[in-house]
């Protein structure tokens, strides 16, 4: 435990602190961010809960290590930091302890009764890219608190007691100590993108309020792990029922499909339009100009027209094409001859013989 008296302490703290925020920048910008994407798309439920318990064997390891490690080193800053917030008068005021009580109460009852509110609604605003963190059945709610109260405790240990503490004793300033803090916390969501990264400041900043005004930690952890449990417990369970999912990986529906045997279609192996033989969305079939799938009424024949003229073939005669009916062959016009008239000669009449 290094002592404030200590001229090397800073500088022993600085490339402590140093360390651990290039191995915690390189894990948020590359590993955090890769996982993330490759969580998004797993959907299986076993393939979810093993990312889940790698996340919160991964979270205890590198942010419950760097508290300890951290608070071996800084610990005797801790107290001292508190003190010098402390020394504002209405931080350490009766009726700012106060204000904060009924502040989180209120928050409290908000949020539970928006959650009511909106049990019947299918999707639920949120800052940043979590929707995919949300778990689907039972045995993801087991993971969903267990990273909730993990979160709840680490974080808590590292960004509003440890990380605070090594700055104050590398400057001696309290508030860059805190603002610092807080923006190391936003920035470590990455993964959330930049809406996440806003929104994990703002509640860094409430948790931080928190601690400070109240002067215990521990109830910066137990609002910290209430928040995580709303999110990642109590939403589920109230609006999406997933308690009750108990098998299978808990996604929603897709679109429905509709499977055709070829034996049960009454034609001649052709679906008809709007309908796929393979499972394809009805919507996503394209009509193919078939004529109706209804089977035509049987050709009664009328006993006015001869037998031999019944077609053989049951079909519909609307939608058959109208016979061709060749036209009558008609003979080349026979050119006339322009043949002149003959002047025909009268005999005379014979001379009467004397």
């Amino acid at each position: 435990m290094l002592s404030p008296a200590n001229p090397a302490t800073p500088w022993i703290l600085a490339v402590a602190l140093i360390a651990l925020l290039a191995l915690m920048a390189v894990r948020a910008s590359r590993k955090d961010k890769r996982e993330y994407r490759r969580f998004k798309m797993l959907r299986t439920t076993k393939r979810r809960q093993a990312m889940f318990r790698r996340w919160v064997l991964q979270s205890l390891v590198l942010f419950g290590g760097a508290s300890v490690v951290l608070l071996l080193l800084d610990a005797q800053f801790v107290p001292l930091l508190l003190a010098e917030v402390r020394t504002v008068e209405w931080i350490a005021s009766p009726i700012t302890q106060l204000i904060l009580a009924g502040v989180l109460l209120a928050g409290a009852i908000v949020a539970v009764g928006g959650i009511i509110a909106a049990r019947k609604e299918t999707e639920i605003p949120s800052i940043g890219d979590v929707q995919s963190l949300l778990p689907r059945n039972r045995a993801e709610l087991r993971w969903g608190a267990a990273l909730s109260i993990n979160a709840g405790v680490v974080e808590e240990l590292l960004f509003r007691f440890a990380f605070p503490a090594a700055i104050f004793g590398i400057t001696g300033n309290a508030i860059v100590a805190i603002v610092a803090s807080i923006v190391i916390f936003g920035l470590l969501h990455l993964y959330q993108g930049i809406p996440g990264i806003v929104g994990s400041m703002l509640l860094g900043t409430v948790f931080m309020a928190i601690y400070l005004i109240s002067g215990s930690i521990l109830l910066a952890i137990v609002v910290h792990a209430l928040f995580d449990l709303r999110s990642l417990v109590l939403i589920p369970v109230v609006l999406f029922k997933v308690h009750l999912v108990t098998k299978g990986n808990g996604l929603a529906p897709k679109a429905p499909t509709r499977e055709v045997e070829e034996a049960v279609v009454p034609t001649a192996g052709v679906p008809s339009a709007g309908v796929s033989s393979v499972g394809v969305p009805l919507a996503d079939v394209p009509s193919v100009g078939v004529p109706s799938v209804g089977v035509p009424e049987p050709a009664v024949p009328s006993a006015a027209v001869p037998s031999a003229h019944v077609p053989s073939q049951d079909v519909p005669s609307a939608d058959l094409p109208e016979p061709a009916v060749p036209a009558p062959e008609i003979a080349p016009p026979v050119a006339s001859l322009d043949i002149p008239a003959m002047d025909v000669v009268q005999p005379t009449p014979a001379a009467d013989k004397p």
